[in-house]
């Protein structure tokens, strides 16, 4: 059983935005610590071009589209609301928070795999999809093109369409820099492979590899995993549940070895 102040006076970096740090910094000081929001990831709709206006006005001729992340289901629907659809695709999805909020929207995800990553989500899902099939993979710049990649050659017709890029805020970078350098970071959070890109590219550039050797690292999901040790970076916290919750869980089951 988790001690209640399992992260007391830790101060732990949050490295998402104002709109999705909220309930991760709540769970943070639920546990005792001290949540320190980082943005070190922030999104941006493309223009929409000829592409994507014709996806989304030939949303009738595909069979299922695929959401990975809940920014993906936002900057979707940013460009045309659900109203506006008359018909829609099944929906598959991969993440809880995803199928939250695909469920806001009105919609039911009808495919949830059950490992929240690209390699068990093709595993349980091609069962579901027929050769000749129609899919519709709206994607960020950054995002990985193995989904796509399996489902075509499982004999499926995939549209892999970027709508949003992924960037570091310009604000962070200096916040970041000068909280490391005073050694005022105990805990690092991860959770994506761009978030370690974004914090390694501040911590190269400012010269600060001294200053993160005696923090703990978690993260979410293999390939952040992956990522952080092709930095050299030592994993003390990655959970087989790939969540915030079960990060900080994780992390503080680490804490109390």
């Amino acid at each position: 059983m988790l001690e209640p102040l399992g992260l007391k006076d830790k101060k732990v970096l949050v490295p998402r935005g104002a709109g999705q740090a909220k309930s991760f910094s709540q769970l943070v000081e639920k546990y005792g610590g001290i949540s320190i929001e980082i943005p070190l990831i922030a999104f941006r709709p493309i223009e929409i071009n000829q592409r994507l206006q014709t996806a989304i006005n030939e949303i009738d001729t595909y069979n299922w589209i695929i959401f990975t992340s809940n920014v993906t289901v936002d900057t979707f629907f940013s460009f045309k609301s659900i109203e506006e659809f008359s018909t829609f695709p099944r929906v598959a999805v991969i993440g809880k928070k995803t199928e939250e909020v695909i469920s806001e929207k009105g919609l039911k995800a009808e495919f949830v795999p059950s490992a929240y990553v690209a390699e068990v989500f093709v595993e349980e899902f091609l069962p579901f999809v027929a050769p000749g099939s129609r899919i519709l993979l709206p994607k960020g710049n950054l995002a990985r093109e193995y989904i796509s990649s399996s489902l075509i050659q499982h004999g499926a017709h995939v549209d892999e369409i970027i709508i949003y890029e992924t960037y570091m805020p310009s604000e962070s970078l200096e916040k970041l820099a000068k909280l490391l350098s005073a050694d005022e970071l105990d805990i690092l959070m991860f959770t994506s492979p761009s978030t370690v890109d974004h914090f390694m590219n501040v911590v190269k550039e400012y010269k600060l590899e001294s200053h993160i050797g005696n923090c703990v690292v978690g993260c979410i999901g293999p390939v952040t995993e992956k990522k952080l040790r092709s930095y050299g970076l030592p994993v003390h916290a990655a959970p087989k549940e790939y969540t915030v919750k079960e990060m900080v869980k994780s992390t503080i089951e680490y804490l109390e070895k």
